[in-house]
C-alpha cells in the first residue's frame, strides 16, 4: 500500500485492476475503447462502485473558467480517473495527459488501461499525483 493513498483508494484501485483484468480475458484485445468503456462501467455497476463516465471538467486559465474543457473517461468514486486507451503502442503523452488530469482536478489516484496488449498487466499504468 502506498503511504499516500488511503484504504479506501487502495481498495478502488484493486478493483479497477481487477475489471480490466477481467474484461480482458473476456473480451481480449482489438475492440474500440467504446466497448471496454462500455463493459467497465457495467462492472463498476455490478460492483456499486459509483462513476460517472465521459465527466466534463471546467478548467480555469488566466482567472477564466473553461466550461466542458477537459472530458474523463471514467471518474470512479469521485476519486480515482481512469483513461481507457485501445492502442498497440503506448504513447508517452498518455502519461502526461492523466498526470495533468490529476493536478487540474486535485485528485491523487489516476489510471491509464490500454485494452491491446497481449497481457493485460503490460497495459496498466497506475500513477499517484
Amino acid at each position: 500500500m502506498d503511504e499516500n493513498l488511503s484504504t479506501k483508494l487502495e481498495w478502488l484501485g484493486k478493483e479497477i485492476v481487477d475489471i480490466a483484468y477481467h474484461l480482458h480475458v473476456a473480451l481480449g484485445p482489438g475492440l474500440l475503447e467504446s466497448v471496454y468503456e462500455k463493459c467497465f462501467c457495467y462492472e463498476l455497476t455490478k460492483r456499486e462502485i459509483p462513476f460517472i463516465a465521459q465527466k466534463r471538467v471546467p478548467i480555469v486559465y488566466d482567472g477564466i473558467q473553461f466550461e466542458d474543457a477537459l472530458r474523463l473517461d471514467i471518474l470512479v468514486d469521485d476519486a480515482v480517473i481512469i483513461e481507457l486507451k485501445a492502442q498497440e503502442t503506448f504513447h508517452p503523452i498518455w502519461q502526461a495527459q492523466i498526470l495533468s488530469y490529476l493536478k487540474l482536478t486535485d485528485k491523487k489516484l489516476g489510471f491509464i488501461i490500454n485494452f491491446s496488449v497481449p497481457l493485460i498487466k503490460d497495459g496498466i499504468k497506475r500513477l499517484i499525483l
